[in-house]
């Protein structure tokens, strides 16, 4: 078949493309997802469909698809922005819309878009070393009715949210979406995707109610990670359905993270991968202690001198730099805070689109009391992943400080409510009595402070924040066993250092902090 758009001719017998009489210099996936589109013309060709046909299915990065698409374009003299010959839809596929004249020619026309042409001159994906994770289509249990549509539209929501995540690499759902019923057992699922993790679930419709169960497996043993199941009257399933899609992504952020690093702490450290000393590292900076700090900043390290342009591991340097100076695990906190920076300019430029590298970019700013200046990226962040708990726990720090108690409040809770079991709940929750302190409530700041202050990882100055409180509310000897704890894990906790780590802008809150601080007659 011989399709001419415009000047050039597209020959699927001879497979070449030429402008005019000259012949179009072009790579097989680029000319087949071409041929793609012409044959499929009168439609839009989604992204998944792409996958399937041009990759045969198999894992691609999101970049490598956009990488194909500028190719076309750019061979057929269209661009992103004209956008004359392929257009795009925005979140549903592609569709050629130049008029196309089709000539049969001399030779019998080939099947409508068959797989192209053997690629041996074409490298491969290069698989990603993170973790990767196939999303299943929901099973239907019961007799669903007009709802069974939510056992594919849940997953295919995921898919898209989950896609937000770049260290996940996210299978697409044309692959996915071939496994379905008692067939697809997790060992099936590895041996054809060569995943790491299944998320599957259920859809349970009984009367006027649904239930939603969803399950987060690892591939490799068989255990399950994370369950959770939701409840709802039919007439709730868009709210169950954002229900489900924020509770799985809170549970992802937070449990294939714990699960890599404890299969990290299962390997010999000559043996570990710049992925699994990523997250080893993070195991041991989520212990809030010098020793762990120290030992998270060597693993980060390790994985940067194994892989330079792993965007999150230099992220995760400029967390344990930002630790060792806020917490003053160090005498030269300048230095450390100018290592933080350097680290998150570092993680930024090898990747502008990952959250954690901005969420630790605007957490630098907080050591050189800037706190305008990291919001932004801050902001950044959550617009990248809107479920990003630690994200909006930074913002609503960061707007405490600046005096909008509201705002931040809104925010811890928010954070709280993505992620209650995270490692960063103690200043979740020590969000929430600073708010109270610049709303001058003295009594629900020692309240919160003092849940602050119990919370698995709570540090020092977390343990300030309940002692300043309680002397806030009048309660001494509450306040002087706070403080007294303070002291004895940190020997050097001053007044001053409370105040830098927490720099309120409000003067009159900034006043009755430094009083509460008298009381406790907390050295300067």
């Amino acid at each position: 078949m011989i399709y001419r758009f415009g000047a050039f001719r597209l020959d699927t017998s001879a497979y070449e493309l030429r402008a005019g009489d000259d012949r179009v210099a072009i790579e097989p996936q680029v000319l087949a997802l071409i041929r793609l589109l012409i044959e499929n013309r009168h439609r839009l060709v989604g992204r998944d469909e792409i996958i399937e046909r041009i990759w045969n299915g198999r894992i691609v990065s999101e970049a490598a698809i956009s990488s194909r698409i500028k190719s076309a374009r750019r061979a057929l003299g269209d661009d992103g922005a004209a956008q004359r010959v392929i257009r795009t839809v925005p979140k549903l596929g592609l569709r050629f819309v130049a008029p196309v004249e089709a000539d049969p020619g001399e030779v019998e026309p080939l099947p409508a878009a068959p797989r192209p042409p053997p690629q041996e001159d074409v490298p491969a994906e290069p698989r990603q070393s993170g973790p990767s994770l196939a999303v299943l289509p929901f099973a239907v249990l019961g007799a669903a009715g007009p709802s069974a549509w939510i056992a594919e539209a849940l997953p295919h929501d995921l898919i898209t949210a989950l896609s937000r995540f770049r260290w996940l690499f996210v299978i697409a759902r044309g692959s996915s979406f071939h496994f379905r019923g008692p067939e697809a057992t997790l060992e099936t699922v590895r041996e054809a995707l060569k995943v790491r993790y299944c998320l599957s679930g259920a859809v349970e419709i009984h009367g006027s109610a649904m239930g939603v169960s969803t399950e987060l497996s690892d591939t490799r043993d068989g255990r399950v990670l994370w369950s959770e199941r939701f409840e709802a009257p039919q007439a709730a399933v868009h709210e169950i359905r954002q229900q489900v899609t924020q509770a799985v992504i809170g549970a992802l952020e937070l449990q294939i993270p714990l699960n890599e690093a404890r299969r990290a702490q299962l390997s010999a450290p000559e043996s570990l991968d710049a992925w699994s000393a990523y997250h080893l590292g993070l195991h041991h900076m989520y212990r809030f202690n010098r020793e762990g700090t120290a030992r998270a900043a060597a693993l980060f390290e390790q994985a940067i001198a194994l892989e330079p342009s792993f965007a999150r591991a230099h992220a995760g340097l400029s967390f344990a730099q930002f630790e060792t100076a806020f917490l003053s695990f160090t005498d030269d906190a300048t230095r450390a805070t100018a290592l933080a920076k350097r680290a998150a300019e570092a993680a930024l430029e090898r990747d502008a689109l990952d959250p954690f590298c901005n969420l630790v970019m605007g957490r630098a700013f907080w050591l050189t009391g800037e706190l305008e200046a990291s919001l932004p990226w801050i902001e950044r962040a959550i617009r990248l992943n809107p479920n990003y708990a630690q994200a909006k726990y930074a913002r609503g720090w960061s707007e405490t400080l600046l005096g909008k108690a509201d705002a931040g409040r809104a925010s811890a809770e928010a954070a709280l409510a993505l992620s209650p079991l995270d490692p960063l709940a103690y200043g979740m929750l020590g969000v929430r009595a600073l708010s109270h302190m610049v709303l001058d409530e003295p009594a629900q700041a020692a309240e919160w402070g003092e849940q602050a202050a119990r919370a698995p990882g709570a540090h020092p100055l977390i343990e300030m924040i309940a002692a300043v409180g309680h002397a806030m509310n009048g309660e001494a000897a509450r306040a002087a066993a706070w403080a007294a704890s303070a002291r004895r894990r940190n020997p050097n906790l001053r007044a001053a250092d409370f105040l830098q780590a927490f720099p309120f802008r409000d003067a009159a809150t900034r006043r009755r902090v430094v009083l509460a601080l008298e009381r406790l007659e907390m050295p300067a």
